[in-house]
């Protein structure tokens, strides 16, 4: 009997752990979950024989070693900073390893010893980076196979809140890491546009958004990721004019946020005086020149927003001009800024989240030009099988179920871009309703 070990039972492991054990007995395997919180790991696996739930600090190595070895295939579902340790070991017991994020130098470097070990390391395998491969390369293969020459391809994902939760004026509550969604953008967005370079710094990033829509869900605004330019190789179109990658948020959201940013309060990079003596209030305050008036007023003037409107609205709801007690102490402004949004764009009980995902192909084929769309709209089950803990954990399960199974004979550093792993891994998420949505003009 074939054995998975899963490292992290955390909010995006949820729907992956219950794929695999109902898929347990037909494929004659086991699995184990492994967390710090024996708790967390035991609710995840309640009310399955074929699962095992263990206490496991990877700081612990001997414990760690011991586990990994026992495994067949391991998942890690930690931060990503952890998943080169993870994978050297695996490559060390010659065990095979699926996770979600993108693959890092460190984990590049593994390639050859991981194909010499005869094991496959298979990494972007969740929804950004994941689904997002998987359907956008089988468009460009077909288009290819046409002989089409592909002119432009924008690709945009937004973890949001479905529109019967959407409850606030932000359109968005947390879905996934909050303090990933706080140090978004950080860095300089590359992509390619009409055969021109395009640079976008931090500072300027919500400024510059597309307006996207999604038929039957409205309008959205993207702003670029950070590197669109690096997937020109990796999708085999190197030639392109045209190549953007982003994220997708509610209109509005983005020129609110850029307050955020021109203010000062998503820097991570020092700690703030006497934190845990200041209040939301004095904490903007602290952003601001020196002076005397109405606060609102002096930082409409500062960073050039009406001192009436939508977004001076947004501001005052998440609660930065309220005299409560920040708590945090020796925190950065994007901690403290973190907890604040933390309470105000918390999921309630029923909330229901949706994960939004449209491809833009244009491309030319027989003298005419032709424009694609490729859509897809996932929502959530409940609170715990959320869209993102779907589109997160679902393709992770599958591919992993593939590869203990043989259904997949790849070696080395692999991503869901090539058919003999994307084909099997979309027809099986369309069983599930998570299929896009083609529209060609």
């Amino acid at each position: 009997m074939k054995k998975i070990l899963i490292l992290g039972a955390g909010r995006s492991a949820s729907s992956l752990i219950t794929y695999l054990l109902s898929g347990a007995k037909k494929y004659n395997y086991e699995v184990t979950v492994a967390d710090t919180s024996i708790e967390a790991a035991k609710q995840k696996t309640a009310g399955y024989s074929s699962a095992r739930a263990i206490e496991l600090d990877i700081s612990d190595e001997k414990q760690t070693h011991e586990e990994i070895s026992k495994a067949d295939i391991v998942i890690s579902m930690l931060p990503a900073f952890l998943h080169p340790k993870i994978a050297s070991e695996c490559v060390s017991l010659k065990k095979s390893m699926v996770t979600a994020s993108y693959v890092s130098p460190e984990m590049k470097a593994l390639d050859a010893d991981a194909r010499k070990a005869g094991i496959i390391l298979m990494n972007e395998a969740g929804l950004d980076p994941g689904i997002d491969h998987a359907s956008a390369m089988k468009i460009i293969d077909h288009i290819k196979v046409q002989g089409g020459k592909l002119l432009s391809f924008k690709s945009y994902t937004g973890g949001l809140i479905a529109p019967e939760s959407n409850d606030n004026p932000w359109g968005y509550k947390f879905t996934w890491n909050p303090r990933n969604v706080v140090l978004a953008g950080q860095g300089t967005a590359k992509y390619i546009e009409k055969g021109k370079y395009s640079y976008i710094p931090y500072h300027k990033l919500f400024t510059r958004i597309e307006k996207t829509h999604v038929e039957g869900w409205g309008d959205f605004e993207g702003y670029a990721n950070r590197d669109s330019l690096s997937y020109r190789p990796i999708y085999g179109i190197e030639n392109i004019p045209t190549l953007i990658r982003g994220t997708l948020r509610m209109p509005g959201y983005c020129e609110a946020w850029n307050v955020f940013v021109q203010l000062g309060m998503t820097d991570d990079s020092y700690h703030l005086e006497g934190s845990e003596k200041m209040t939301w209030l004095e904490f903007t305050e602290s952003f601001l020149p020196f002076g005397a008036g109405d606060i609102k007023q002096r930082l409409a003037d500062y960073v050039g927003i009406p001192a009436k409107g939508k977004i001076m609205d947004m501001l005052e709801w998440v609660g930065i001009f309220a005299n409560t007690p920040i708590i945090l102490k020796d925190a950065s402004p994007a901690q403290v800024l973190q907890d604040l949004l933390e309470e105000k764009w918390k999921l309630k009980a029923g909330d229901i989240d949706m994960i939004v995902m449209q491809h833009q192909f244009e491309y030319e084929l027989g003298g005419k030009k032709k424009f694609l769309t490729s859509s897809l709209v996932v929502k959530g089950d409940n609170a715990i099988h959320t869209a993102m803990a779907k589109t997160v954990g679902l393709p992770i399960g599958i591919l992993t179920k593939l590869i203990i199974t043989d259904q997949i004979k790849l070696k080395g550093v692999c991503i869901p871009i090539v058919k003999e792993i994307y084909n099997p891994l979309l027809a099986e998420l369309e069983e599930m309703d998570i299929k896009f949505e083609e529209k060609e003009s």
